[in-house]
């Protein structure tokens, strides 16, 4: 009776896991907007891959306004030049722009689907270069200059930190792996262990303790840039 509700509590438990990070997953326009911890880490990771295709963007808009472009044919060009996501995002920017959306709130609307701070700069820039008017293509260059600059930083500081995070998994790791290798090596009496109640409570100890670590070390090693 014990072990089938140890099982079950196990299985509640995994449950909820799995739905915690699961739960809240929803796409629009091709970006994740739940708010569950997968959820953000897609976002996340979409959002690195976008910051990482601007500078080549504002490059190749730069190339096209210089060869006598409009601004709206050097987005064509990212749409047919680029990779995904950042043609994704600049082909739902035509398309609003075509059904009769202005121009301020297009670029608007994707500075905030997209969320990246890099965008948000080159939008802004944009905007006020329209309403005062500047170089525009000297302003792509700028922009483009200081996210090249930040992203080398960034990529210095991953390389500083990479030991931290390597050390995060593995002291997170080693309870499990040790734990295996005990119910693997001494069955007999690991088995018996684990279906009591003090055994039970241990492993939750230790999954909480694992988790607390692995968060702080995250905190210690993740440096914004």
């Amino acid at each position: 009776m014990l072990t089938w509700l140890i099982i079950f509590l196990f299985a509640v438990a995994f449950g909820g896991v799995a739905w915690f990070f699961l739960a809240g997953v929803k796409i629009k326009s091709g970006w994740q907007n739940g708010q569950s911890p997968l959820a953000r880490w897609l976002d996340a990771k979409r959002r690195e891959r976008f910051n990482a295709q601007l500078p080549e963007a504002l490059a190749t808009m730069s190339n096209a306004l210089r060869a006598g472009f409009s601004i709206s044919q050097a987005f064509d060009s990212v749409v047919d030049q680029g990779d995904k996501p950042m043609c994704e995002e600049f082909a739902i920017l035509q398309q609003q722009l075509r059904i009769g959306m202005s121009f301020e709130s297009a670029l608007q609307s994707m500075s905030e689907r997209v969320g990246s701070d890099d965008l948000t700069l080159v939008t802004t820039a944009l905007l006020i270069s329209r309403k005062t008017g500047g170089n525009v293509t000297e302003i792509f260059d700028k922009i483009s200059e200081t996210i090249r600059g930040r992203m080398k930083i960034e990529r210095k500081v991953k390389t500083l930190t990479a030991q931290g995070r390597m050390q995060g998994i593995l002291v997170s790791l080693m309870p499990l792996i040790l734990g295996a290798a005990m119910v693997m090596l001494k069955p007999e009496m690991m088995i018996p262990f684990l279906c009591s109640f003090t055994g039970v409570v241990s492993v939750l100890v230790v999954i909480v303790l694992i988790v607390l670590g692995w968060f702080f070390i995250r905190k210690i090693t993740k440096i914004d840039v």
